[in-house]
């Protein structure tokens, strides 16, 4: 690629030719706009051809259910547990729900599918800005879809761009975060107000998704370390940027008793899986040969580094340490930081991801990665020939050629389905989700929570709860078809005792079930219990922790023994269990989102938040029994 970076006008023999300066920005300008709203529909037409609510996205729902039922920020009533790992996400469907008082899954539906989109002409306009202080007036130079045509092409990026999950919010927040950037650095004197803004942007990272606290602590870092701002400007900083995320980590650890959504819990947000995760990297990146346009940009990128036009650091004495301190400060606020921020972000958060092993969901967690590698070639610069001039000439047509490879990449990888045989659970327990759900409960597009009803066992599970007024366990049976009902003990109270639920897919089992019924899972997203066991070696990630449903009995106080239990299921075991609940800490633990939340109680668990988030006990009651030395299990 050629790019003048002369500031001279073009001129003919006579002089300026402003008519055709003003035809080439105009042609410039229109090639730019169409790319865009291209872009834009083309994702939006391809997202909803794959629309969806996957089972994640409808636990949302049911804690903003219980929002509008005024039961709190909760998944099940009476328990504080955060099952949700985007706060905004939560509170942003909450309120345009409100708002619109439409069916939720459509509020989320359309929600996701604009933040998706927008999020994609965001970084456009980002890298336009980008690269206009490069752009000459002589010869003509459009700006043409590049790096986010790459991200629509794959099918993980139209899959979640509905689903229901906080991915587009994200991705719409990396986008938002790095164009305010763009504007600070590029501004001549950026205004105290459009500081505080970015700042305030960039502090909501953790209530997107707490991973995203490594990019908004990068922002912030080059904010304060930025040279030309003075004390109170770095005091209003600090406080824009905290003042959201401060008072809801004081209100989360005191309300649920955890420093973080109970989500990292139960998943070991800081554990270590480098080799599943590498796996789910290349589940992504194989069948789209990821990998091609991934080294063209990166080629375009390199290019386009060498014809920066940064401003060059002023001379300044005071010796060689102060003057290199000096530079680096002052090139923080420079648009090749911005560029460096949103790469070395990119590849900060795609490490993170392989290291905690991935997701069970074809593609889903690196997409934020992808996104930031993506943003700053999300349109490139391609010289048109110019004639007479051979070397531009032979640039341009590479240029193009290059481009065109991209094109057809992009068109031959938008035809592959998706993730390889994706409705089987593999050894590597990675699915497409989409397709997997779609396919067992005979929907092309699940968006509904009675299109869940058809899943195996659904069904009866609301079937279940209509058939036992008495109330009582509800698990599963194995069969397709019916579920097992463990009865409550006599004497019933008038009205019964309610139902619990205990089923793995939280989202379908209860958002078709009222707010009084109690859904539990055996992975510990809703259920704290599973949450604090930990991890099975060998289990399937993002499901690695699975607690017996002896424990469920145990907790309910449901009847335990022969022949109302399960035939699979043990009454020693449920004997044991409910020994090992009877443990100090254990008991301490449920207190803290079980009991009534009073401001001692607020207190104390403010007090002991991280303690409730370490504390781990064993699977398996007999063990977990002399883990807390209760005497010995039953023989």
């Amino acid at each position: 690629m050629s790019l003048s970076t002369s500031s001279e006008p073009t001129r003919t023999a006579d002089g300026p030719a402003p008519q055709t300066s003003r035809r080439t920005a105009g042609l410039s300008r229109g090639v730019f706009v169409g790319g865009v709203v291209f872009t834009a529909l083309l994702f939006a037409w391809g997202a909803w051809q794959r629309r969806w609510i996957a089972d994640d996205g409808l636990i949302v729902l049911r804690t903003v259910r219980n929002l509008f039922a005024g039961n709190g920020p909760v998944f099940n009533a009476g328990e504080r547990v955060e099952a949700n790992t985007s706060t905004a996400w939560t509170y942003l469907v909450y309120a345009l729900g409100w708002v619109t008082q439409a069916r939720l899954e459509y509020v989320v539906l359309g929600l996701a599918l604009t933040l998706s989109v927008a999020a994609v002409v965001l970084a456009m306009i980002v890298a336009k800005r980008l690269y206009t202080p490069m752009l000459g007036t002589s010869g003509t130079t459009l700006l043409l879809p590049a790096g986010m045509l790459v991200y629509i092409a794959i099918a993980p990026a139209r899959d979640f761009a509905t689903s229901g999950l906080e991915t587009c919010l994200v991705l719409f927040w990396i986008a938002l975060l790095v164009l305010l950037l763009l504007r600070w650095a590029q501004a001549e004197r950026p205004s105290t107000s459009s500081v505080l803004v970015l700042a305030f942007v960039a502090g909501l990272s953790p209530l997107v998704r707490p991973e995203m606290a490594i990019l908004g602590a990068a922002a912030l870092g080059m904010l304060i370390l930025s040279t030309g701002l003075d004390r109170r400007v770095r005091i209003g900083i600090v406080a824009a940027a905290g003042l959201v995320p401060v008072a809801y980590q004081i209100f989360r650890m005191g309300y649920y008793g955890l420093p973080y959504p109970n989500t990292a819990v139960t998943k070991e947000a800081g554990g270590a899986k480098w080799s599943q995760g590498l796996d789910y990297l290349w589940n992504l990146a194989g069948p789209y040969a990821l990998w091609l346009p991934l080294l063209l940009l990166a080629a375009a990128a390199a290019a386009l580094w060498r014809l920066r036009g940064d401003r060059p650091a002023p001379e300044r004495s005071g010796g060689v340490g102060v003057s290199r301190i000096l530079r680096f400060r002052t090139w923080l606020r420079s648009p090749s930081a911005v560029v460096v921020f949103v790469l070395g972000g990119g590849f900060v958060l795609a490490a993170y991801t392989i290291r905690v092993g991935g997701d069970f969901m074809h593609g889903r967690t690196l997409l934020p990665a992808l996104f930031c590698l993506l943003l700053p070639v999300a349109v490139v610069p391609v010289r048109l020939p110019v004639r007479g001039d051979r070397r531009a000439t032979l640039v341009s047509t590479i240029s193009l050629g290059t481009w065109a490879v991209l094109v057809g990449w992009a068109l031959w990888s938008a035809t592959v389905p998706g993730m390889p045989n994706g409705t089987v659970v593999g050894r590597g327990g990675i699915v497409d989700e989409r397709a997997f759900y779609s396919l067992e409960t005979g929907h092309a597009h699940p968006v509904r929570a009675e299109d869940y009803l058809d899943f195996p066992r659904v069904r009866a599970i609301a079937k279940a709860v209509a058939d036992t007024p008495d109330g009582g366990l509800i698990i599963s049976a194995g069969a397709h078809d019916m579920m097992f009902v463990v009865p409550p003990p006599n004497p019933i109270p008038d009205g019964g005792v309610g139902h619990t639920v205990f089923f793995p897919m939280l989202g379908m089992a209860s958002m078709n079930t009222s707010l009084d019924v109690r859904v539990l899972d055996n992975i510990g997203l809703s259920n704290p219990i599973a949450a604090h066991t930990d991890r099975l070696p060998n289990g399937r990630i993002g499901h690695d922790k699975n607690l017996p449903p002896d424990w469920i009995v145990a907790d309910t106080g449901m009847v335990p023994v022969h022949p109302w239990l399960p035939p699979f299921m043990d009454e020693r075991w449920v004997a044991d269990a409910r020994t090992a609940l009877t443990c100090p800490q254990t008991q301490d633990l449920l207190a803290s989102y079980r009991s009534e939340l009073t401001w001692a109680r607020f207190k104390q668990n403010l007090r002991r938040a991280f303690e409730f988030a370490d504390y781990r006990i064993d699977r398996v009651p007999a063990y977990e029994m002399q883990r807390c030395d209760l005497g010995e299990p039953q023989s």
